[in-house]
């Protein structure tokens, strides 16, 4: 008997194989699936078989029939050649990182923040054992995602607290075809300090009859410069200029009778140091209200009294 076709089925297209007297095999030239084998493709409606190593496989099944009618199968699973009809598909895209906390610039209040990022990768998956964090210049630390389709949501909070100032994470990971993606940083700075403020005018319960009156001072900060002053008197708020030297100067109005001025001090940050002083306005001259001399006329050489009643508002 002579052999009649050779056909391989294939992610479910079958291919009928032709015979190459040079080789003395049946064969054919076919175009790979255009999905990786990888595991995440295994909830895509494709049958892949078991992952092996992290990956898995496309089924190859193989009939031959001869002029009789007699056919010999072997699928995946056959116990001789099963091995050797598992089609591994590899991508060669290369995941997608993109930090989603803090972005580049943040200026961060807390020493321990959570930072968040996401690998996406739509052909074999992201391998959950292969997303990674670096702190600074430390060395890579593994973070455990949450894995929705073709994206892994990873999150870190470091163990220890940063310190004050400039600090840069990156972040990178691979797929189950072993793509490493581009590894992408963010710079941020650590702020858990407030400015510092010291108001030198006016002095607090200042009494004055001016109503026009100078706030001023000095502000700081080490890690979040440049910081910003807000005076608030009654309804109304001042921004002076900071110099480069930390001062400030404002001329105020005033009310009459009690005001509160509001000085607050805020740097890059959010942070914020607030001073407050009371000054009273008073432009109300005192009244007389009687005088009296006792005894008038006086004896010469006596005593006499002077008496002054006066008001003030």
């Amino acid at each position: 008997m002579a052999i009649s076709t050779v056909k391989v089925t294939v992610n479910g297209q079958e291919y009928t194989l032709s015979y190459n007297s040079t080789t003395g095999k049946y064969e054919a030239s076919l175009t790979a699936p255009s999905k990786s084998s990888g595991s995440h493709n295994s909830g895509s409606g494709v049958d892949i078989g078991t992952p092996a190593q992290g990956k898995g496989y496309y089924p190859v099944s193989l009939a031959v029939t001869d002029d009789a009618g007699n056919v010999t199968s072997a699928d995946a699973d056959h116990a001789t050649w099963g091995t050797h009809l598992r089609l591994e598909v590899e991508e060669e895209t290369a995941p997608v990182a993109e930090i989603t906390y803090p972005s580049t610039g943040a200026r961060i209040t807390s020493s321990r923040p959570t930072f968040t990022f996401t690998l996406t990768d739509e052909g074999s998956g992201v391998n959950p054992s292969a997303c990674y964090i670096k702190i600074d210049t430390g060395d890579a630390i593994a973070v455990t995602p949450s894995i929705s389709g073709g994206t892994a949501s990873c999150s870190y909070t470091p163990t220890t607290a940063l310190s004050e100032g400039s600090h840069t994470i990156e972040v990178y990971g691979s797929d189950y075809d072993g793509n490493v993606a581009t590894h992408v940083s963010a710079s941020f700075y650590i702020d858990t300090v407030a400015p510092t403020l010291n108001v030198s005018a006016p002095s607090d319960n200042l009494k004055t009859n001016n109503s026009q009156l100078t706030v001023s001072g000095t502000t700081n900060d080490a890690t979040s410069s440049p910081v910003t002053i807000a005076i608030t008197v009654g309804s109304t708020t001042y921004a002076p200029n900071v110099g480069n030297d930390g001062t400030f100067s404002q001329v105020v109005s005033l009310s009459e009778g009690s005001n509160t001025i509001t000085i607050t001090a805020t740097d890059s940050a959010g942070l914020t140091t607030t001073v407050t002083r009371t000054v009273i306005l008073d432009t109300a001259a005192p009244q007389i209200v009687s005088i009296n001399i006792t005894p008038n006329p006086a004896t010469t050489g006596g005593g006499y009294t002077i008496a002054v009643e006066v008001t003030d508002a």
